[in-house]
């Protein structure tokens, strides 16, 4: 594990360099400093739209975040050539992916942990009380998903350029977010013409919507069932490993040419 977490520090290098962290965060803080400045409909209760608009604002964010840091990192280690004297050392292809995915997913995770603070201070500057425990649930969920995200960008960018990964990844995300959850509505409600290949793809495809707490941390409906959240946690991790494992085995036969430059 040693080799998978040296690779991973090399992306937190990188995210650094690149300052992608420092611009989220600087849009972040503009946005909620502005929703903080506002009098919605001068309501007492206006931290709860300040908390739905700043964890909307978290997801979105930490999501572009993560699924960009993802999308690049191979392609860019095969366009600079650094893949070669990656891949001579004695690291193999899978050690590379599951390092380069740690890395992506501690990032992401700890944007949007910032990104929490930053609206629960918001929030709390508002008037606002927060439930520690559901907006911890939230916030484990929260990156959870990331995880999925993370390693569904690698899969991609392993036989894609980086931009085509990327699209794709957030393509995908938001059918597997919007679309997804309302297939039984829709096999109910339209008369389709193949339900077997909606029901199949209900249940063999992922469900982005279990990781989504906002509306209990907003309304404060209370803490969910531990055992809920524990099994959404299971379901994250069993998808990231599946992802990555395709993503080794699209990765593991194939070859790189250099460019050669006159």
């Amino acid at each position: 594990m040693t080799k998978q977490i040296t690779i991973a520090s090399v992306v937190w290098l990188e995210l650094w360099r690149r300052k992608d962290l420092y611009v989220v965060m600087i849009l972040m803080i503009s946005l909620l400093g502005y929703l903080l400045s506002l009098n919605i409909f001068g309501m007492s209760s206006s931290h709860r739209y300040i908390m739905e608009m700043g964890l909307l604002l978290s997801w979105l964010m930490s999501w572009v975040l993560t699924v960009n840091l993802s999308s690049r990192q191979l392609p860019e280690e095969e366009q600079r050539g650094t893949i070669y004297p990656l891949l001579a050392k004695p690291i193999t292809r899978g050690e590379l992916i599951v390092g380069k995915w740690l890395g992506c997913w501690v990032a992401g995770s700890t944007a949007t942990l910032l990104f929490y603070l930053l609206t629960s201070a918001v929030v709390m500057m508002r008037g606002g009380t927060l439930h520690l425990i559901t907006l911890g649930q939230g916030l484990l969920l929260h990156c959870s998903l990331l995880g999925i995200a993370a390693a569904l960008a690698m899969t991609l960018s392993t036989r894609l350029n980086q931009d085509a990964a990327a699209t794709l990844t957030y393509i995908l995300s938001v059918v597997f977010f919007v679309f997804i959850p309302d297939i039984p509505e829709i096999l109910v409600r339209e008369n389709t013409a193949s339900p077997g290949l909606l029901s199949a793809a209900y249940y063999a495809l992922p469900h982005f919507e279990v990781f989504d707490m906002r509306r209990r941390v907003v309304h404060e409906w209370g803490p969910a069932p531990a055992g809920a959240v524990g099994l959404s946690i299971v379901y994250a991790l069993a998808w990231s490993l599946l992802l990555l494992k395709f993503s080794w085995l699209a990765y593991q036969n194939k070859t790189f040419r250099r460019e050669l430059t006159v």
